[in-house]
């Protein structure tokens, strides 16, 4: 599997931190993907594919829907805690070894892809959602949940941008919603829903630790914070309480739908 630079801190990132994502993550609450798909056509025992899985809550909320599933991720530590988490929870999920930019499946396999707060890790997001696009079967359904940001309104996205990168030096990019849009139909796709929630970050000492941020960066971070503008504070929401800095990551769900 050959991978580029942004593809390779992805994998060595989570290849070290993979066992913070699993079984008490917040990604554990799968709410949102049963949200998304809601409006999707798809039949019982669908073939879906999870890309860029991580401990794979996403596959593992498929699964249990009664979806053949595959997951997939570029970090074998990641797919092992897949396996296990599968095998603890009576569900057979399949797993797969590649990045999300380049799908090693033949068009047309697959009734639904998923993908959840993992895009901005990638080095094109661009070629990930023509990719899924070609591995879904006419009829079938993508939805991605990812961070985003503000349409036209470059502070507020450079700001997360600093604080993502500096946090995590895996992150790439957040996209804005209407991009997400046009990288959907670009790729002929039809977009059914597009939303925005806005979920609230658990304390910053904790967002920290997910990601093993170096004590210098969680200095430059705080500094972040603490000298945001008001348009920042605003769109984000960043605040503190019960002297704990908390902000508000804007979330998006976008499902959309192959011609068939």
């Amino acid at each position: 599997m050959s991978l580029d630079s942004i593809q390779h801190a992805a994998q060595d990132q989570f290849q070290k931190q993979s066992h913070r994502y699993a079984k008490g993550h917040i990604l554990e609450d799968t709410a949102d993907v049963a949200a998304g798909l809601e409006g999707a056509e798809l039949p019982a025992g669908a073939d879906a594919l999870d890309v860029a899985t991580g401990a794979g809550h996403t596959a593992f909320a498929l699964a249990r829907a009664g979806y053949r599933v595959t997951a997939s991720d570029l970090t074998p530590a990641m797919l092992l805690r897949v396996s296990e988490g599968a095998t603890e929870r009576g569900l057979e999920v399949r797993t797969q070894l590649h990045s999300a930019e380049a799908l090693p499946y033949a068009d047309a396999s697959f009734d639904l892809v998923t993908c959840r707060v993992a895009p901005h890790h990638f080095s094109s997001p661009a070629d990930f959602v023509r990719e899924s696009a070609r591995v879904l079967k006419p009829g079938g359904s993508f939805l991605v949940i990812d961070g985003t940001v503000p349409d036209d309104s470059p502070e507020a996205e450079e700001w997360l941008h600093q604080v993502e990168k500096l946090r995590d030096p895996s992150h790439n990019r957040l996209v804005p919603p209407r991009e997400w849009r046009a990288l959907c139909e670009t790729s002929g796709l039809e977009v059914k829903k597009l939303s925005v929630a806005f979920r609230k970050q658990p304390d910053l000492e904790w967002y920290f630790e997910t990601a093993a941020t170096t004590a210098e960066n969680r200095a430059k971070v705080r500094r972040l914070i603490s000298s945001a503008s008001a348009t920042v504070r605003e769109a984000y929401r960043v605040a503190e309480e019960e002297g704990k800095i908390v902000w508000w990551w804007p979330m998006i769900s976008v499902l959309a739908q192959k011609p068939g």
